[in-house]
Parts: C-alpha cells; sequence; structure tokens
C-alpha cells in the first residue's frame, strides 16, 4: 500500500475543531498582505479564544508556541509569553507578518531598514501586519501572562536573528517567491 504524496490544501492544530478557522485560512490565496493577515490574527483571536485558551501553556523556562495552521500561503502560530520572556532582534526573512494580542501586554522595539528604532506597547486585542522588512524585538510586558497569535506570508521562511536591531541592514535582501497553483 502506497502513501499520498499530495499535500492536503492546509493544515490545523488537531485541538482547533471550531468549523471558523477552515474559511479564514482561504488555501486557494498564494500571498497575503499585511492588511490580510492582521485581519486574520484579529479574528482568530476574537472568535477562537476558548480553543486558544485550552492550548496555551506558559514555560518558565523558555518561551511556549504552538503551531496553529498552515496553507501554502500562510502560516499561524500562538505564543505566550511570562513578563519579562522576549525574542532575540529577529526579521521574518521577507515574509510579512501580523501579531494580534489575546491577552496581557507585549513590548515591540522594531526598526525597518536604514530607519531609527521605535517602540510600541501592545495590549489585549491589539494587532498590526507589517511589511517583509520589519525586525523586532518583543517582550512580554506588565505583571501577567500574555498570549499572541501570529501569522506570516509566505510560510516557512527562516528568521534572520541580530546582536541588536542596530545590526539591520539598510537594505534587505530579496526574498526568492516562487508561486505555484
Amino acid at each position: 500500500m502506497t502513501q499520498s504524496l499530495i499535500r492536503p490544501d492546509f493544515e490545523i492544530h488537531p485541538r482547533i475543531t471550531d468549523p471558523l478557522l477552515p474559511d479564514l485560512l482561504h488555501p486557494e490565496r498564494q500571498l497575503w498582505t499585511p492588511r490580510e493577515l492582521a485581519d486574520l490574527t484579529r479574528t482568530v483571536a476574537g472568535e477562537l479564544t476558548g480553543s486558544l485558551r485550552s492550548i496555551l501553556r506558559f514555560d518558565e523556562e523558555q518561551r511556549w508556541w504552538a503551531r496553529l495552521a498552515l496553507t501554502d500561503g500562510v502560516e499561524l502560530w500562538l505564543l505566550s509569553w511570562l513578563p519579562g520572556q522576549h525574542t532575540a532582534p529577529h526579521d521574518h526573512g521577507g515574509a510579512a507578518g501580523s501579531f494580534t494580542v489575546l491577552q496581557g501586554e507585549l513590548t515591540e522595539d522594531y526598526r525597518y531598514p536604514g530607519g531609527p528604532t521605535r517602540r510600541r506597547a501592545h495590549f489585549a486585542g491589539d494587532g498590526i501586519g507589517f511589511g517583509a522588512g520589519r525586525a523586532h524585538q518583543v517582550t512580554g510586558a506588565g505583571a501577567t501572562p500574555a498570549a499572541s497569535v501570529h501569522a506570516y506570508s509566505p510560510p516557512l521562511v527562516p528568521t534572520r536573528s541580530y546582536a541588536s536591531l542596530d545590526d539591520v541592514p539598510a537594505q534587505m535582501p530579496a526574498l526568492p517567491v516562487t508561486l505555484t497553483r
């Protein structure tokens, strides 16, 4: 007996059974804009709160994360943050992205190539979509645990880490994108 090598149109975390998520994933969409990604993370954080909280975990040793969904055009993640937990400064390798805070508070230090470093606070319900050139460092802020929903397009593009946001190059390398239908 041979196994099929054809990948389904999408993969969804096995503990998410809400029928809304497959409708939100648009498996036919190969590339998502920052606005579309922001709409996705905002809707998932707002409408699937119960499902997300059933998956959510916090780990004192390291940040915790789980992939919620994957299509050829987008990947969707749930991340948790205890106060003070943070990412290294990084970009998303040329992918556009978005995140919406499910609970708690996050601070984001961010920079576009050639621009200044800025800081922004994000509270429960806040969401942002960003273009391919944005580098950032995200930190769990406040006194309570935080969680956030993230999306990236194209999916599965490796991040690039930096010692600091000052090390972000003035010009980002182009992302090789191959679209298939």
